[in-house]
């Protein structure tokens, strides 16, 4: 399935910048085949130094010369974008949507087409190990889904899931970053107050936390199962833990990831 020959991208910020650096770092796209509309003159810099050569348009034109158009800005902004674009999309373009909460249902209506892909990704695509999760509309053919697929594969994993469940995977992957960060942030806290110096907290934290992650993933055990490995009876593991559990730690990231979704369907029902 080869790439497609043109692909706009309306708004410029972060993930946006991750997606378009993630399919010319992986050959699929060359930086003259984006075209971008943002209005901000900080995001337009960033693209243009991260990817010389990518071309800047405003949204109507952007979206009349490409075979894919990504929609990539805030929710509160998607009624605006979408509707800079309605009527300008080419026969056959498919409008592909990272906007939190946002259903396809929506989007048809604001953007006048029914050729809707949806997904939710998360800011690891910055460093090729992001997490998205996508789903169609029945008028998106096979081969333009396994297209969109393809340049997503280029900055991580896809899952393929039903529409229902996006809201909670926004609560899970992609609000997760900033939940990991948070328990990285606190778990080096916690070596800082046992007594070392933070840059080295900093950096056990987050070398525990990339091996751990690397130890399930390869393993394909369930957490539980390692978290129970760690634990000798009387040790240090179940001391520790029986800490973060009188604190709340294990409820309360469960209860963030309810709150995000929850947050999202908000959102998406603007």
């Amino acid at each position: 399935m080869p790439p497609p020959d043109a692909v706009a991208m309306i708004g410029g910020g972060q993930m946006a910048l991750a997606l378009a650096d993630g399919f010319c770092r992986a050959g699929l796209m060359r930086p003259d085949q984006l075209v971008v509309s943002d209005p901000q003159p900080d995001a337009r810099a960033r693209l243009e130094s991260r990817l010389p050569g990518v071309r800047f348009a405003d949204s109507g034109e952007a979206a009349t010369v490409a075979d894919l158009v990504i929609l990539a800005v805030k929710p509160q902004q998607a009624a605006e974008a979408c509707g800079a674009i309605t009527g300008r999309l080419r026969t056959g373009t498919v409008l592909v949507s990272i906007v939190a909460g946002l259903s396809t249902a929506s989007l048809q209506q604001l953007a006048g087409t029914d050729r809707v892909v949806r997904v939710m990704p998360n800011t690891p695509c910055l460093v090729g190990k992001g997490v998205s999760a996508i789903c169609r509309t029945p008028a998106v053919d096979d081969n333009a889904f396994e297209q969109v697929t393809m340049l997503l594969s280029a900055v991580g994993t896809v899952h393929t899931v039903e529409e229902a469940l996006l809201d909670a995977v926004t609560g899970l992957s992609g609000s997760g970053p900033g939940y990991i960060a948070m328990v990285v942030e606190s778990l080096a806290a916690g070596g800082v107050a046992a007594g070392l110096p933070e840059h080295l907290a900093i950096a056990l934290a987050v070398e525990t936390l990339a091996g751990t992650a690397a130890l399930l993933e390869q393993s394909g055990e369930h957490p539980a199962e390692i978290r129970k490995r760690v634990c000798s009876p009387g040790g240090t593991t179940l001391a520790g833990l029986a800490a973060m559990e009188q604190g709340g730690v294990a409820r309360g990231l469960a209860a963030g990831v309810v709150a995000a979704r929850d947050r999202a369907r908000e959102l998406g029902s603007r």
